[in-house]
């Protein structure tokens, strides 16, 4: 039997996105990153204590310029600690709707270690591509504060000590996030198409709150973030890309967690 004629051509085949790196990170660069002063903390910081942090934020390079960021006890109760943003720095990058941001992450081991990479700008607009907190072991906190959704993961590749690798996708209508090249979860909410914020890279300290605080005999902790990368579709593809970015505020030319509730037991 003969086929029916079909009423047009055949549509061309969707071209796969292409993504622009637009952000790679060099935590040693003052034009990249601030180091100890965050406006997610009040007045700048160094203490966030109604966040149920211990932190006490510094400056000095040995907390975070490595990328391996550091908390050390304090004589007062307190703890030294890392944090770097792009927020007030020279280049003044921030994430914006579409982009995709990678990174290899070593997690902390000690009790009390509350490591995170998240968004923020004027008092919201938080992101949190992760947070951790060890006394959960195997538990990733994904959340979206900008529209209200989160998921707390449970995998056995996530453990204190263990190297993993996170993406995270801003969509407008959906932020999507990716553990070990598997995606774990996609909110249906996303960031809207005019949402744009800094970046935020910390090892915080729990205050006993939501999470124990670091056991009386640990005087140090750590954890890493080896690659921290962002691209940005292709201005050739969806009109997103570095071509745009310059007339956009707070973007960057192409270079190189905040508050979180308890997480179920």
């Amino acid at each position: 039997m003969d086929e029916p004629a079909l009423g047009g051509p055949f549509p061309a085949p969707r071209r796969p996105a292409v993504y622009d790196v637009v952000f790679r990170a060099d935590f040693t660069s003052a034009a990249q990153w601030v180091a100890g002063r965050s406006w997610a903390y009040p007045g700048g910081g160094p203490v966030n204590p109604g966040d149920d942090k211990l932190d006490y934020l510094v400056p000095d390079a040995d907390y975070s310029r490595s990328g391996v960021f550091r908390a050390g006890r304090r004589p007062d109760g307190r703890w030294n600690t890392g944090l770097l943003t792009t927020e007030g720095s020279e280049e003044g990058f921030t994430v914006r709707p579409g982009d995709v941001l990678e990174a290899r992450v070593r997690l902390p081991e000690e009790i009390g270690a509350w490591p995170a990479i998240w968004t923020w700008r004027d008092g919201d607009q938080e992101i949190d591509v992760f947070e951790y907190h060890p006394d959960n072991p195997d538990l990733l906190e994904l959340t979206n504060h900008v529209h209200g959704a989160n998921r707390y993961l449970r995998d056995e590749a996530v453990f204190p000590g263990a190297w993993i690798e996170l993406r995270t996708e801003f969509g407008p209508r959906s932020v999507v996030w990716w553990l070990n090249g598997a995606q774990v979860f996609s909110d249906g909410r996303g960031v809207g198409h005019h949402w744009y914020a800094y970046l935020i890279v910390n090892l915080s300290v729990c205050g006993g709150r939501y999470h124990p605080p670091p056991e009386p005999g640990t005087t140090e902790m750590s954890y890493e973030v080896a690659d921290l990368v962002v691209r940005r579709p292709s201005a050739g593809g969806t009109g997103h890309g570095a071509a745009a970015a310059a007339g956009h505020p707070g973007t960057a030319p192409a270079a190189g967690g905040g508050e979180q509730r308890p997480a179920a037991p």
